[in-house]
This record gives structure tokens, sequence and C-alpha cells, in this order.
């Protein structure tokens, strides 16, 4: 193979795939991660196409994957007797707000303790760490009391945005992931801006985050998907129909009447900006992968 002809890095070197044993063992991987790939996939690809279809083969047994005939026009009459558009606003507000706490927030974190490094940050880290060790529904309640009641000023955050927006300003994971990033970046740069004058949060805003796009991008594709398929914050917290994100709206279509064909269409809806993202993004999302073992 023509991918292995100079490869000297890696699990498997032009060398080891010369090797009879390395070959079979690499064609059974392969078989097995290709299997896998298509049993992951089958379901997109089945909601997709049965979103073509019509009532009677929709419900048909056994039943069909291909449709027998097309009917793109219920798509666009799903979407206007849903009004899913309002949805979809909704979620754009909050994945922009995710991201951006996400980014700001949790890129302060990493940065305070990867670069500044106050009194007592090393406890910071070790706390940070443990954190990743609790499981989420151990903190469910209190941050739902919390939200309901908060203990400076006792305003309820209930029916807002800002609960879900806070919860991901607090993300252990991404604050070990820019902190990571953080290391490899050369002393010099901050050095230089400390003796133009710059303040740490100009340095933050100035050097830091420019030369970490790779690390920012990659945190922003992972809270949009994130934050696109989030269905319990958003559940507990927003009582008004008008704020309802998507996963709230497919939710309740279950006491509205609506048919089991049209509520496939409506889970294609929400599958699209997923889709998007990440055959636009699929490079960045790749790299994101492996962009937490970067060290200093």
């Amino acid at each position: 193979m023509k991918a292995f002809e100079n490869k000297e890095t890696g699990l498997i070197t032009s060398l080891d795939f010369k090797l009879r044993r390395v070959k079979i063992g690499y064609w059974i991987m392969f078989a097995c991660i290709l299997a896998l790939a298509l049993v992951f996939l089958f379901p997109v690809v089945w909601i997709i196409l049965s979103s073509f279809k019509d009532v009677k083969e929709f419900l048909s047994t056994p039943p069909t994957l291909f449709p027998h005939s097309f009917h793109p026009e219920k798509v666009l009459k799903v979407w206007s007797k849903m009004s899913i558009s309002r949805s979809y606003i909704n979620t754009l507000i909050v994945a922009g707000g995710d991201m951006f706490f996400s980014i700001f927030v949790n890129g302060l974190a990493g940065y305070v303790i990867s670069r500044l490094k106050p009194k007592g940050s090393s406890v910071f880290f070790i706390l940070v760490l443990w954190s990743m060790m609790l499981p989420s529904s151990v903190s469910l309640v209190p941050l739902f009391m919390t939200f309901m009641d908060f203990p400076v000023g006792h305003f309820s955050m209930m029916n807002t945005y800002w609960p879900m927006w806070l919860c991901k300003g607090a993300n252990a994971f991404n604050v070990l992931l820019f902190k990571s990033f953080f290391d490899s970046i050369s002393i010099s740069y901050i050095e230089a801006a400390r003796i133009d004058g710059c303040s740490d949060l100009g340095i933050f805003r100035r050097i830091i985050l420019p030369l970490s796009k790779p690390v920012v991008s990659t945190v922003a594709i992972f809270s949009f998907n994130a934050t696109w398929g989030e269905f319990l914050w958003p559940y507990l917290v927003l009582k008004d129909k008008v704020l309802y994100t998507v996963p709230v709206q497919i939710f309740r279509m279950k006491s509205a009447g609506f048919m089991m064909d049209e509520y496939v269409i409506v889970l294609l809806f929400a599958m699209i900006p997923s889709l998007i993202m990440f055959l636009v993004f699929q490079k960045q999302i790749m790299h994101g992968v492996s962009i937490g073992g970067i060290k200093g």
C-alpha cells in the first residue's frame, strides 16, 4: 500500500507492514472498524431515507430501507406545522453563549494555571482534576437549587439561558485542554508583551488567543455539537414554549399528535446542523482528538 511506503512513525511502520502477520492483523482491524462504522451510520441513513416515505410505506411490514416513492413535500409541510424555526434560533443562541463561555472562561482558567500560576494554583488544578472524576448527576440537584434561588441576591435563573451558559463556563475537560495547549506556547511572547506594558488580560486576549486557534476551534466545535444535542438542562430550566430548544421541542411533540413519519422528519431536522458541522470542520474535529496530548 502506498500509505505505508515511507511511513516511519506510528503503530505500524513501512518495515512492519512487510510482515505477513502484520498485514493480516491490519486488515482484520480494518474490517472491524468498517463494520462498526456501518453500524453507527445505519440509523442516520435510515432516518434520512425514511423521511421521504409516505405513511403507508413507513408503517409497512417488513420495513423497507430505500423508499419506493419520494415525497419531499412532506419535509416542508412538517417544518411549517411544527414551527421549528423558532427552536433553531433558540438553540443557536444557546450554542453561541455556550461557545463564548467555553472559550473565554475555561480559557482564562487554563491560562491562569498554565502561565500566571498564582499562589494556590496547584491546589486549584488538583480540584479541577478531581471534579472530572465525579459523575454529573452528583452536581445536578445542587446546581438546580442554585439556579432556582441564587445565593447572592436571591434571584431565579429559571426560564433563561444563563444556567446552560454558566455550566459550560465550568468545564474541567476544556480547562485541561486549554492548559495543555498553553503549556506549548513559548514564554518569550508573554515576557515581550509584559515589557511593552500589556496587562495579563490583554496578553490573554491579544497574544494567547490568536496563537491558540487550533484549540479554540476545537473547543468551539465540541461545544456546539454538545449544545445542539443537550436535553436535560433545557428541559429542566425552560418552561416557556417560546424559549424551547430543538431537543425539548422534539420531546414535547409526543403529546402534540404528530404521526410517526413526521416525527422522523423532525429528527432529520435535528441532525442536519451536526452533520454540516462535521462535514465542514471534520479536519479540526479529528485534530481535536489528539490536541490534548500536546506537551510544553
